[in-house]
């Protein structure tokens, strides 16, 4: 039975006549051409049904500088990746003949690979939080001394005009150099994990970008951690390491070869978005399940403990800079500066009547945790419309946030009234602070007295964390001062993130919980009987899982940062019910930014209504699919490759007159590497084993018309096992095992098979199974949505 070759919608434009298969699969950001790059159809098979792939809207096919593709983007043409094992002749012979050196070499270099990756990050994190202590801790220690002189407008212009120099640098590179290194990275690393091909992410200019621009904004005073950069330059570092480099500084060494696949690659980004959650917290088991339980979709043992090792040697690596510059031989740099907190010495009693302030702190959480998501929604869809109006537009939004966000640091301090020492129960040797950091910095006040509001606001993220996270302080902060201070974290995190500047939104978060939970502590002063500053942990883990919807990786990062296990019960308690209420209002911050940006994740829960409609009936939405023969002609393929932008070809054999079997699946980059070495047979004929064993390498291809009137046979180069449902299996239970098994293509074949029934009903990809291109095909289905 023969197929039809186009698959085309009417009216679509035929594709452009060229010289031989060039072949363009990619523009020039290496991303997909308009066309969905994995489809096997974008018309509607003439049977009146909506096609699947028709975009919602016309819109650029890369990742953007914002965080927003496009207002009301939904479809995205990035491609997949081939994570799956193709099991073609050439990879069965290559695996059998291997020696068991080469298999020892593989092993060693995955662990090898997986120590770098920890390696580096940890030296890089460490650098990374050495340059930020010490640019912060100068121009505070400046700042302060023109406000003890009295001379506030000299104070003001220096404070301001460090912090715009330091914007600038880290705004114009991400405009300039690396617009995807902008943001935390880790929405993007999601996707990749999900199976996204994400392109312009993981290169050698969002490396450096990011390292140099993450300390850049985060000195400059500005709302943001480094967190999510973190994890985004272990990622980079993984990519970079399991690839030897990129362009014409490539490494060519051949044992690199072994990872020149998207699984082995994959495998490797995921240890490296975990050592950098490692990195930024000193949470290794943490990291691992951050890992597993926010990013990573593809999971098994064997990554577990690779991922594992990469985050104990940045542990190890960290430690031994905390040791190295301990007692300030680094500057402003000490053992504070990778120490959030520690209440590892303090006793923690909780008694039943303590129940109903801590459910309160996670309710509020929960509540404040959706609240931030929805209107940091809208302020990332207003942002987009000015980013689209070019680089000079994205520089002045994040300068202009740098200016608001120096004034508002500077002045409000000013707005409170200084803090006898005594009120604080303080020794006179710690109050006030003069000098380097401490909880009691005394910025405007005289001697004998401190400013609670600028221990929080004059000092580095860090530092301000430990501040209102210190124990025994029941009276150091003012009710004023916290509600300020929650006030002004709260806008100016809304304003700061979406910015073109590398950004985290791990400790903006962190801050703002741990003031409300200091706020529920003081007003509850009555029934309180757990240390405030606990209250503050509790308060700012409640804000993290009611914005983020993170539950069991949180609570291990947390208990890893207090070292102290008499917190988890009650840890787990409020990080339950924040993201309880948190989800009843509206997804993760994380998920929101993947709609926005136009990513096509797959959810791990697949709507109600998929299993209303079966696959077959999907199939039916689209064009036949575009098959090949086991033997093909030459100018055949050519001209499936020309006309098609897909990356998948079912490959079909006719054992005996009037039967067609399922042979496999062809990948389009085999096909090319076929025609560049111009593998072709002058009869139609199946090769011997022998015959195709050997490398193709990559030239320019130059066909004659001899050549095109040849054969090709596809047995050596067609995956024999790819993944295939029945064509009524529900889309509910197809995306789950496309999501679980890491797909590219699901081949859909006919519930009855018999002579003259073609063995392939069609071919799904993920652009097929989500669930706003479903709907747009089958409208009736948006009623049954509603209902459910």
């Amino acid at each position: 039975m023969e197929e039809e070759r186009s698959t085309r919608a009417a009216g679509e434009p035929a594709a452009e006549p060229g010289p031989a298969p060039e072949l363009k699969r990619k523009n020039e950001d290496g991303v997909q051409d308009p066309e969905d790059p994995e489809s096997t159809g974008t018309g509607d098979g003439g049977n009146g049904i909506s096609s699947l792939e028709q975009p919602l809207l016309k819109r650029s096919a890369t990742l953007t500088a914002s965080h927003l593709a496009l207002v009301g983007a939904k479809v995205s043409h990035i491609e997949s990746l081939d994570y799956e094992i193709i099991e073609n002749d050439l990879f069965k012979h290559d695996w059998r003949s291997r020696s068991n050196v080469e298999v020892l070499q593989y092993i060693f270099l995955k662990w090898a690979m997986a120590f770098l990756v920890g390696l580096l990050t940890g030296v890089i994190a460490s650098l990374i939080n050495l340059a930020i202590e010490n640019i912060t801790g100068l121009k505070m220690l400046r700042m302060v001394t023109l406000v003890r002189e009295r001379r506030y407008w000299a104070g003001f212009l220096y404070f301001a005009g460090v912090n715009l120099g330091l914007t600038f640098v880290a705004a114009a590179l991400c405009v300039v150099f690396a617009p995807t290194a902008a943001g935390p990275g880790i929405p993007e690393i999601k996707a990749y994990l999900n199976g996204v091909d994400t392109p312009n992410m993981f290169g050698a200019p969002q490396l450096i970008v990011k390292i140099v621009g993450s300390i850049g904004a985060v000195s400059s005073g500005m709302d943001l951690g480094k967190e999510g950069p973190l994890v985004h330059i272990g990622a980079c570092l993984a990519n970079l390491l399991s690839q030897g480099g990129e362009g014409r500084w490539r490494l060519r060494w051949r044992w690199l070869r072994f990872f020149n696949n998207d699984r082995d690659r994959r495998d490797l980004i995921t240890c490296g978005a975990s050592s950098g959650v490692c990195a930024a917290f000193r949470a290794p088991v943490g990291g691992v399940l951050f890992a597993l339980e926010e990013v990573a979709t593809w999971w098994r043992s064997a990554l577990l403990w690779r991922t594992f090792f990469s985050t104990a040697t940045v542990v190890v690596v960290l430690r031994g800079f905390i040791e190295v510059c301990r007692n300030g031989r680094c500057g402003m740099f000490g053992e504070g500066g990778l120490i959030l907190f520690d209440v590892s010495g303090v006793t923690v009693r909780y008694h039943a009547g303590d129940l109903l302030p801590v459910t309160l702190v996670g309710v509020l959480g929960g509540l404040f945790g959706a609240l931030y998501n929805h209107v940091l929604h809208q302020v990332l869809r207003l942002y987009n419309l000015i980013n689209a109006r070019g680089r000079l537009a994205k520089l002045a939004l994040a300068l202009a946030v740098s200016v608001l966000t120096s004034a508002g640091l500077y002045l409000l301090p000013f707005a409170v009234p200084c803090t006898p020492c005594s009120a604080a129960g303080a020794a006179a040797a710690s109050c006030p602070t003069v000098g380097k950091s401490g909880n009691f910095k005394q910025f405007n006040c005289p001697d004998g007295f401190y400013n609670d509001l600028a221990s929080l606001l004059h000092a580095t993220n860090t530092d301000a964390t430990r501040n209102i996270f210190s124990t025994g302080t029941a009276g150091e902060f003012r009710l004023d001062s916290l509600l300020i201070f929650f006030a002004i974290y709260c806008v100016l995190g809304l304003l700061t993130f979406g910015i073109a500047v590398p950004s985290g939104l791990f400790l903006p978060i962190i801050l703002m919980g741990s003031a409300y939970g200091r706020i529920a502590a003081l007003v509850l002063a009555r029934f309180v009987r757990i240390d405030h500053g606990l209250y503050a942990v509790l308060g700012a883990a409640a804000l993290m899982s009611g914005s983020m919807r993170m539950t069991v990786s949180l609570c291990v990062i947390f208990l890893e940062l207090t070292n102290n296990l008499l917190l988890l019960p009650i840890t787990m308690f409020v990080l339950l019910i924040a993201k309880t209420v948190g989800d009843a209002f509206n997804p993760s911050i994380y998920e929101i930014i993947l709609d926005l940006k136009g990513l096509p994740f797959l959810e791990p829960k697949p709507e109600t209504w998929m299993k209303d409609i079966a696959v077959g009936e999907l199939a039916a939405a689209k064009p036949r699919a575009v098959t090949l023969q086991v033997v093909e002609r030459v100018s055949t393929v050519v001209e499936v490759l020309r006309s098609t932008p897909h990356n998948g070809f079912p490959v079909l054999d006719r054992p005996r007159p009037g039967v067609s079997e399922l042979h496999g699946l062809v990948l389009r980059s085999h096909l090319m590497a076929v025609l560049r070495k111009r593998w072709f047979l002058p009869e139609r004929r199946r090769t011997e084993e022998w015959e195709a064993r050997e490398k193709f390498s990559v030239d320019e291809l130059q066909l004659s018309p001899e050549e095109l009137d040849m054969y090709i046979d596809l047995h050596p180069f067609t995956n024999t096992t790819p993944y295939t449902v029945v064509e009524t299996m529900s889309v509910a239970k197809a995306v789950v095992l496309f999501r679980t098994c890491a797909l590219r293509h699901m081949l859909i074949i006919p519930k009855f098979q018999g002579l003259e029934i073609s063995p392939i009903v069609g071919i799904l990809t993920r652009q097929d199974l989500r669930a706003h291109n479903i709907l747009g095909a089958f409208p009736l289905l948006a009623n049954k949505r509603k209902v459910h």
